[in-house]
């Protein structure tokens, strides 16, 4: 779980810290404790999507499945054994990541009511993020094809909940910030939430895997029905690639062909626009609480070559 944690761009620590100073904290320990918190949590959320996912890796090495895979497999396991082992071990680390998150904003220095609220607010962003994330497999069912807005909707639940609305609003509300502006932060990390998952799902067909460390044929071969997908759907060219999506032997050039049809059908440049459209709401809406440089880091990251990631 160490490892788990360790990488990634700590997004979620600097958006309760940004929120925190915007408005007015100046404990910045408080503010570190939640914010490394939220981060556990994501930890938590990051090893199990990994299980849900069948993915071995993660940030460019093994990840809690892989690396107890490994050690089953050096010790001689057979291989249905070995892989039980290594989701046996995620779904555990995973727990633990959970638990510890819950227990570390239990026990932060603050009053009472703050910190009943706070976990209100975590609870809320667990129980929208789990839904989500069922809502991703279910489509991935191949038992119809999902709607872009119902797509869209996916991402804003498994991704926005818990890694831009909570933290921003967290942040807020450890400095005293109105119920006005937690809503309207809620919907600031709504819309940048959004952008970020669906550059995510960009990365996991056209990134760069030596540059984000995620594998580019996963989400081909399992067929997950992102935004991307949804729109190649409602073209001519979706009999051509409807065949090989969700195919576990999916090969490399396969895969090649695949995003050829992808970009050349509109899909991937209808998706970038969805980015940039949700970016633009979120700049505006950062503007009123002061948080636009905020939206200027998430932008970084969500810039439209292959070194963007989540």
């Amino acid at each position: 779980m160490r490892v788990a944690s360790n990488g990634g761009r700590r997004v979620r620590p600097g958006l309760v810290s940004n929120a925190y100073r915007a408005f007015g904290g100046t404990d910045d320990p408080l503010a570190n404790r939640v914010g490394d918190a939220i981060e556990l949590l994501h930890t938590a959320f990051v090893i199990h999507d990994d299980v849900i996912d069948h993915d071995l890796r993660r940030r460019g090495r093994p990840n809690v499945n892989g690396e107890f895979l490994a050690r089953a497999q050096d010790a001689g396991a057979a291989p249905e054994a070995a892989v039980g082992y290594g989701q046996a071990a995620g779904i555990l680390a995973g727990d633990l990541a959970l638990v510890g998150a819950f227990a570390a904003l239990a026990t932060i220095p603050a009053d009472d009511r703050t910190r009943i609220r706070l976990m209100t607010l975590v609870h809320d962003a667990v129980r929208v993020t789990a839904a989500g994330e069922l809502e991703d497999v279910h489509l991935g069912l191949g038992t119809r094809t999902a709607t872009v807005d119902e797509a869209v909707a996916v991402a804003e639940h498994k991704t926005a909940a818990y890694s831009f609305a909570l933290p921003l609003q967290a942040g807020a509300l450890l400095a005293g910030a109105s119920d006005e502006d937690l809503a309207r932060l809620a919907d600031l990390g709504r819309q940048l939430g959004i952008a970020f998952q669906l550059c995510d799902d960009l990365l996991g067909v056209f990134g760069d895997e030596d540059v984000t460390g995620k594998s580019t044929l996963s989400d081909l071969r399992e067929g997950k029905l992102t935004a991307l997908v949804a729109y190649a759907a409602q073209t001519t060219a979706w009999p051509s690639i409807e065949p090989h999506l969700g195919d576990p032997a999916l090969t490399a050039a396969g895969a090649a062909t695949l995003r050829a049809r992808l970009e050349a059908c509109g899909a991937r440049a209808f998706v970038e626009g969805l980015v940039d459209e949700h970016l633009h709401a979120a700049r505006a809406l950062a503007h009123t609480v002061g948080l636009e440089a905020v939206v200027d880091r998430v932008t970084a990251l969500a810039a439209s070559d292959p070194g963007r990631a989540a």
